[in-house]
């Protein structure tokens, strides 16, 4: 049972007991019962005899409406490839009221669409200090949702093998010469948890970038491992983080470089007794396979 104040999703494989649920719910509270998961807090939920479908098409449109951008002609990508934005690279804005708004509704549009990740959490790093050009590069990412409205996540039935892709940039802010770390993991070919994320302290290699990165993966893989034991289903195989840094990966088999790395002692750590334990496996992918770039960098519309 999901709640989130007065809205409630139940779900169960037997649906006479979701009946009986829900009945036993009507003698103790007023409640209404609405049928089948159609929409659910902006995220509309399409089933077919394959799976389902989430979205959040009514919820793009009407911020397209609220930011008069309807009639705005559509891009193919919601970045431009190889720009970074700065804290000093435009005209500050005298209101910051409007961005804000539109940033929180942004947002709330990566619960259905991972595609906009990466962008968004560049342009949330300027709510105090709003320049001409971030709200150029809103707009774009405006634009790209105008031409995408109905992409969204499907999710057909699978197995509980879990893929994860993750991947760094280096020193990719400008200002502070920070990291953005990024992955994506994957319940077989369903899409299940994705993060790009600035990373807290400044790396000193690509190495301790890319470590960083698995790390953080690597604990969400494992979080999620924990659920699915929770609901007392036994995972076969470890978890399979792909990367494409040959240097993270000899990290995280063996100490060559922890000489040269030791402040990154914890992530090592945490990362080496995952890889003991089998609980993960870390293997080589190939850089233009690598599916975790889209919360990294911006991209081509071709590569996109």
């Amino acid at each position: 049972m999901l709640v989130y104040v007065d809205d409630i999703i139940v779900t169960e494989l037997n649906h006479s007991v979701i009946i009986s649920f829900i009945d036993s719910l009507k003698d103790q509270f007023h409640i209404q019962d609405l049928g089948q998961l159609s929409y659910f807090l902006g995220v509309e939920a399409q089933r077919n005899n394959e799976g389902l479908h989430l979205r959040q098409a009514k919820y793009i449109s009407d911020l397209l409406d609220s930011t008069k951008m309807q009639g705005a002609k559509p891009l193919a990508c919601p970045t431009t490839s190889g720009m970074k934005l700065s804290l000093y690279d435009g005209t500050l804005l005298p209101d910051s009221t409007e961005y804000r708004r539109v940033m929180d509704a942004l947002q709330y549009c990566t619960i259905s669409r991972p595609d906009i990740s990466y962008a968004v959490n560049q342009l949330c790093q300027f709510m105090h200090n709003l320049e001409d050009t971030h709200w150029m590069a809103i707009k774009r990412v405006l634009r790209y949702l105008k031409g995408t409205v109905d992409y969204g996540l499907y999710y057909a039935p699978s197995t509980l093998d879990i893929h994860v892709f993750c991947d760094s940039d280096w020193a990719g802010n400008p200002d502070d010469r920070r990291s953005t770390s990024g992955f994506s993991i994957f319940l077989e070919k369903n899409l299940i948890s994705w993060c790009a994320m600035k990373q807290g302290v400044v790396s000193r290699s690509s190495t301790e970038a890319e470590y960083q990165s698995m790390a953080l993966a690597t604990a969400e893989a494992y979080w999620i491992r924990m659920l699915i034991k929770d609901f007392q289903l036994y995972l076969y195989s470890p978890s399979i983080i792909w990367r494409d840094n040959i240097g993270a990966l000899a990290l995280a088999s063996n100490p060559v470089f922890h000489t040269r790395t030791k402040h990154v002692e914890i992530d090592y750590h945490f990362m080496r007794e995952k890889v003991v334990n089998k609980d993960i496996l870390v293997k080589h992918f190939s850089t233009k396979d690598q599916l975790a770039d889209i919360f990294t960098k911006g991209l081509t519309a071709t590569r996109f």
